[in-house]
């Protein structure tokens, strides 16, 4: 099923720069509510200026609208830590089908003497710049603004774990967060095919601004529902990382992208722990007797899911050039989704509309 309606919490987070502590405390217990039976929401006072996300627009549109070749300067493909452009057809999240998208990837962007990135670390070190007027600028102001939201949001879903707020502060040092610009190209005499097949996203959650409708969420009864954007809003949804942490308590969000009949940009910035945290269950979640997830370290996790959905890195691997840890290679777990296919075949799952 699709469309169906329901209600999608909207938690105003103010509260959290500073309200007092029993504002503060009824945040997180809104943010809790909708992590444990959504996995998602909207996020409003969030303290982002709007004229940030209408630069961060104005660049993704100039960039995107370059020829093809000119694009091509930063293919991801020719960097060693996944920075860069990501032509259409580059990911696949189901087989045989290639998602109807181009993007722009960057991160935390590292000097080129970074240790980690001077010992091969596939994640971190410096962006693949394009040459585009102040494309560079604007990237990386929206980045810090809403890495720094981030922060703060973390702090939040600590508090709603009943855990210190700086629970997690220890493991944000240099974490592989990654920002994605997205342009979903509107072709009226192309199939209707998935702008982006259904997944969860590999990190703690994501924080995401778009301009148009397209996005659909797995509810916790299976049903696919609309998610159109809030104006000012961000769209927040839990990922597989905090979903492990909290064994399960937090759900990670099952969600994906269908075509719609306009263009749409779309700004995912997916906030992750340090690359060499070890993630499992928090101890005090597990009942006596009951089983665990064994873990994962975030960063491994991350690399081996992107692996597995790039084709530049897929033919790294059939060549031998990167190897994925072991431990990391399953398919991901997480999300309502694989919940659902635990118990019974999903009606109406999958790329219907």
């Amino acid at each position: 099923m699709s469309g169906s309606k329901a209600p999608i919490p909207v938690v105003d987070i103010g509260a959290l720069f500073g309200g007092t502590a029993t504002a503060m405390a009824a945040t997180a217990r809104a943010l809790g509510a909708a992590a444990r039976s959504y996995g998602f929401l909207y996020v409003t006072g969030h303290r982002v200026p709007a004229a940030l996300f209408e630069r961060l627009l104005a660049a993704a549109q100039g960039f995107f609208a370059q020829p093809l070749a000119e694009k091509m300067r930063v293919y991801i493909g020719n960097s060693r830590n996944h920075r860069g452009y990501v032509p259409e057809g580059e990911e696949e999240f189901t087989a045989g089908s290639k998602d109807a998208k181009e993007a722009y990837d960057c991160a935390r962007d590292l000097p080129q003497d970074d240790p980690d990135y001077l010992a091969g670390n596939p994640l971190l070190g410096p962006n693949q710049w394009p040459e585009f007027p102040g494309f560079k600028r604007a990237v990386n102001d929206y980045y810090e603004a809403t890495f720094n939201l981030g922060r703060v949001l973390l702090r939040g879903f600590a508090l709603a774990l009943d855990e210190p707020p700086d629970r997690f502060d220890a493991v944000l040092t240099k974490p592989p967060s990654q920002l994605r610009l997205i342009h979903y190209p509107w072709d009226p005499l192309a199939e209707d095919k998935p702008g982006i097949g259904a997944h969860t996203d590999y990190e703690m959650f994501t924080l995401l601004r778009t301009t148009a409708p397209g996005l659909e969420v797995m509810n916790e009864s299976g049903v696919w529902v609309d998610a159109p954007p809030i104006p000012g809003a961000y769209v927040v949804n839990i990922g597989d990382m905090l979903e492990l942490w909290t064994h399960g308590d937090f759900v990670a969000t099952s969600h994906r992208v269908r075509k719609v009949p306009e263009e749409r940009y779309s700004f995912p910035l997916f906030f992750a722990v340090d690359y060499h945290t070890r993630i499992a269950p928090m101890a005090r979640l597990v009942a006596a007797g009951q089983a665990a997830h064994p873990g994962v370290i975030a960063g491994e996790h991350l690399y081996a899911q992107t692996a597995r959905t790039f084709r530049y890195l897929r033919a790294r691997l059939a060549r031998g050039e990167l190897v994925v840890p072991p431990a990391a290679e399953a398919s991901s777990p997480f999300g309502q989704q694989a919940k659902q296919r635990q118990h019974a075949p999903l009606p109406g799952s999958g790329a219907e509309s």
